[in-house]
């Protein structure tokens, strides 16, 4: 398999050393070993420094999606009113998860280069339709957007919605997430984006409200979240879980707090200026517009004029540059640099804008 050497996808990104020194241990079996426990207890105790909440966590085996369809499956029967909060393809696509699974959604949708702002409408939306839950994306990477989300906490408090389900897979670990404070019932994490990690463990922050739910609605399957309120305290586990992902995520968390969230955040909002000066100064076009939020993860650009995404992707992978297409309507149209985690590195930042500037430079002379 080729390597890159300036690794820049959004997801999942490049893994440290001592995550993959965590991974690199003969284990025992999760279901039966004390150690096992210890360690999700640890891995739990950062993810609640990191996600801002004094709710629990629960650490499932699985990809970021397994903990999209948990948080929707455990508590949503059909019928349920869903309030889909859309800025791009993962709000709209959460929205297509619920409806899926026969609730009655309706979707507040925005352009996917807008960002949430002045929520007059939304609360129009939530006194009409009343909604059992409200959905949101934190940060949208198809399309490099964050969304504020104290406002949505606000409305919810106000108006006594029973849940807010957030999916801050690409955010957390790279700017503040506060789970509490913003009222979030149902906070989604994945270990491959921001915490760089392999993408091993999917997770999601409960409250006692959501547990309530869950406990009313009696979903059992694989990605249940019911079996999870008891397992730490039982030891007992609903499958025998992957040892290897929970210490990467462990190791990975750890990275972060040792280094504090400060700082963490910091590094990744000079990251994210440098990317966009230089992308600016190169004639470039950032996608989303002026008065969004751009993501301090991933930034999003416009293609270049007179060349496709295939060419443009395969002559930078020639310099040893990975970065990302999109997704959906904006797939061709844009591309993404992934400036999150361990990319969010002053150096590995500045050396991706070279070769952007490299290749740019070699399509305007053959044009």
């Amino acid at each position: 398999m080729k390597t890159y050497p300036i690794p820049m996808i959004p997801g999942p990104v490049r893994v440290p050393q001592p995550v993959l020194d965590a991974m690199n241990v003969d284990f025992g079996s999760a279901d039966l070993e004390r150690e096992f426990l210890e360690l999700y207890n640890h891995t739990e105790a950062s993810l609640q420094t990191i996600y801002g909440t004094h709710n629990p966590i629960a650490i499932m085996t699985g990809e970021g999606m397994l903990a999209l369809w948990a948080g929707l499956k455990s508590v949503l029967v059909p019928g349920d009113r869903v309030l889909a909060i859309c800025t791009g393809v993962f709000g709209y696509g959460i929205g297509d998860m619920a409806r899926a699974l026969g609730a009655d959604v309706h979707t507040f949708g925005l352009r996917y280069d807008e960002t949430l702002g002045d929520l007059q409408e939304i609360e129009q939306e939530i006194i009409a339709f009343r909604p059992k839950m409200i959905t949101a994306v934190h940060c949208e990477t198809p399309s490099g957007t964050l969304n504020p989300l104290d406002g949505l906490g606000r409305l919810k408090r106000q108006y006594e919605v029973p849940l807010l389900y957030v999916d801050a897979v690409a955010s957390a670990g790279g700017c503040p997430v506060l789970t509490d404070a913003w009222t979030i019932d149902l906070c989604l994490g994945a270990s491959q984006k921001a915490l760089s990690a392999p993408p091993l463990a999917a997770f999601l922050t409960i409250s006692p409200r959501a547990w309530e739910i869950a406990e009313a609605v009696n979903y059992s399957g694989y990605d249940a979240l019911l079996p999870f309120r008891d397992a730490q305290k039982n030891f007992y586990f609903p499958y025998t879980p992957n040892w290897h992902g929970l210490a990467a995520l462990d190791a990975a968390a750890q990275l972060i707090l040792d280094e504090g969230l400060d700082k963490v955040y910091q590094r990744h909002e000079l990251a994210a200026a440098l990317c966009r000066e230089r992308i600016v100064r190169m004639g470039q076009r950032l996608f989303p517009v002026p008065q969004a939020v751009p993501a301090p993860t991933v930034t999003a650009v416009y293609m270049p004029e007179g060349i496709s995404w295939e060419d443009f992707d395969s002559r930078l992978r020639a310099y040893g540059l990975a970065v990302g297409g999109s997704y959906g309507p904006l797939a061709g149209k844009i591309f993404r640099i992934g400036h999150m985690g361990s990319q969010a590195d002053m150096e590995l930042v500045g050396r991706a804008v070279d070769v952007i500037e490299t290749v740019l430079g070699e399509v305007s002379k053959a044009a």
